[in-house]
């Protein structure tokens, strides 16, 4: 167990947290959320003691181990990718150290003997003798195969790196598992190894995660960071996102009767509780459902952006020819003789294991790019506008203010009250609307493309990983604005809830040509032909 204790914390005038007093227990997994900027990763490390707080303590029960992910993916370039797993358990990597020290010697002594037989005892309790094998079992699940267990890890890819390290934290069953942003940089087979691991995770988890599936899927709590003050909330992100709405309406309702709100909140509860994923968390978790009560739900401060995309004319049934495209980058062929049509009312989601092929093709269709061979129409009734992954020449040195920035996009009102309310919309109010362009965050600057799109009125959007950068409300803002748009649209994105809800035909690219089904994305992971196909396409 680990608590918190009258936890404070400042950064000049900026208050991050406030008289915070928590207890994080065993079997539980708190997925500790919040607004970009509001002190999560700082928390975090409060907890695994990397940074101390101004005010008060954290401790964890005597005789516990703690694990944390680690950030620097350059940390252990020297080291061997089985070792490094093994060094998440730093007492019995330094026993192993110990004992190769003293069995290396050449004038062993009866003193050696003596402090190597200590040695393997307490190497026997730590189950030191299934330390291999066990590091082998995890990097075999996060898909790092054996024939990389050996090598060094300078020798490893960006993705291998973090999933090693993922490795490490997970190695040795951990009293406490402190995981901040886990599923970055994994592919969905690695995602949904980590979501089974922490379900029958039997120890205290918390976790700081943008991905809402992964949230849903492995917490049993909910740690909301707001106010400078975290509070602690029973079951899964939708749970807590369909309760904070709740509460805000009975809060801007206060003429309702208590006894109405009280057979609203249990019908709620009722049907979250009916819908409770199928482990072994979810009886408890239902159990302490049940025990909610309407004092227990309080509204969020939280704001979320308006995301609507309103076509300016409707789009008509030829839309997109693609055929035998092809294309090479750095000698190695990322897109091969990929050929589709693109039908009215498509919500296609682009997936697969290569970044570079998936950008490619959106580079291509948005004009940006030549193809080595084969072609592509658009039909004369389409109009497109384009999110690209990489957004910086629209900002990279630009001198223009946030509303000036937004001036060039706006082809019909360039009005100085018209963009200001625009901009309001997307959470830039007041003096924020004058910053250079060239100085905001990832996450703004992600917004403000965004807002370039509405403003184009295209009816087809190419979004290449707009999620990227995002905090949750602005996710679920933009998830909900990409449902209800009217037009047609091709996205690539690592949220497996956005990809769930919003497309209704998935197009894999492979290194052998695509896999195109009209189905859900969830439809598509479970289909076993499909899966077969996969792997053929991938060999």
């Amino acid at each position: 167990m680990i608590t918190v204790t009258n936890v404070g914390l400042r950064y000049g005038d900026r208050k991050l947290f406030e008289d915070i007093n928590l207890k994080f227990t065993p079997g539980n997994c708190y997925g500790l959320i919040g607004a970009n900027g509001a002190g999560k990763s700082t928390f975090v490390k409060i907890l695994s003691g990397e940074i101390e707080p101004q005010t008060g303590s954290v401790s964890i029960t005597p005789g516990e181990r703690l694990a944390v992910l680690k950030q620097d993916h350059f940390q252990y370039e020297e080291e061997e990718v089985i070792k490094v797993v093994i060094m998440g358990h730093t007492r019995l990597y330094e026993i192993m150290q110990e004992k190769d020290a003293i069995y290396m010697k050449a004038d062993f002594s009866e003193e050696d003997g003596m402090k190597a037989a200590e040695l393997e005892g307490e190497f026997a309790e730590l189950n030191g003798w299934e330390a291999e094998s066990e590091a082998a079992i995890l990097l075999k699940g996060l898909g790092i195969n054996e024939d990389l267990h050996a090598k060094k890890m300078a020798e490893l890819s960006g993705s291998e790196k973090v999933k090693v390290l993922l490795a490490q934290a997970l190695f040795g069953k951990p009293d406490v598992l402190l995981l901040d942003e886990p599923t970055n940089h994994l592919d969905i087979k690695a995602i949904q190894w980590l979501e089974e691991f922490l379900i029958n995770f039997e120890n205290t988890v918390i976790v700081v995660s943008h991905d809402r599936h992964f949230l849903n899927k492995v917490c049993t709590h909910i740690a909301d960071l707001d106010f400078a003050k975290i509070q602690i909330y029973v079951g899964n992100y939708d749970f807590w996102y369909e309760s904070s709405q709740l509460a805000q309406k009975m809060a801007q309702d206060a003429n309702k009767k208590k006894e109405e709100k009280i057979k609203e909140l249990q019908a709620f509860i009722a049907r979250f509780s009916a819908n409770a994923s199928k482990s072994k968390q979810a009886t408890s978790r239902k159990k302490l459902l049940d025990k909610i009560t309407l004092d227990d739900i309080q509204p969020s401060s939280r704001r979320y952006p308006f995301v609507g995309f309103s076509p300016e004319r409707e789009i008509g049934n030829d839309l997109l020819r693609v055929e035998g495209l092809s294309k090479t980058i750095d000698g190695v062929k990322v897109l091969d003789n990929v050929s589709f049509i693109m039908n009215k009312n498509d919500k296609i989601a682009l997936v697969g294991r290569n970044e570079i092929a998936k950008t490619t093709l959106f580079k291509i269709l948005a004009g940006e790019m030549e193809p080595d061979a084969g072609t592509y129409k658009w039909g004369v009734t389409t109009s497109q506008a384009y999110f690209p992954k990489d957004n910086s020449e629209y900002f990279d040195g630009c001198d223009l203010s946030l509303v000036d920035w937004l001036r060039q996009f706006s082809p019909k009102d360039d009005s100085e009250s018209f963009l200001r309310g625009f901009l309001g919309r997307m959470l830039f109010s007041g003096d924020e609307v004058l910053k250079k362009a060239s100085v905001l965050s990832g996450g703004e600057k992600v917004r403000c493309m965004l807002s370039r799109m509405m403003l184009s009125g295209a009816n087809v959007l190419l979004l290449d990983e707009p999620t990227n950068h995002l905090d949750l409300e602005s996710i679920t803002a933009l998830n909900n604005g990409l449902i209800n748009f009217k037009g047609s649209l091709i996205f690539a994105s690592h949220d497996h809830q956005f990809i769930q809800t919003t497309a209704n035909r998935i197009i894999d690219v492979t290194p052998k040509g695509i896999i195109d089904k009209e189905m859900t994305y969830d439809e598509y992971l479970e289909n076993d032909q499909i899966q077969k196909q996969m792997e053929e396409m991938y060999a």
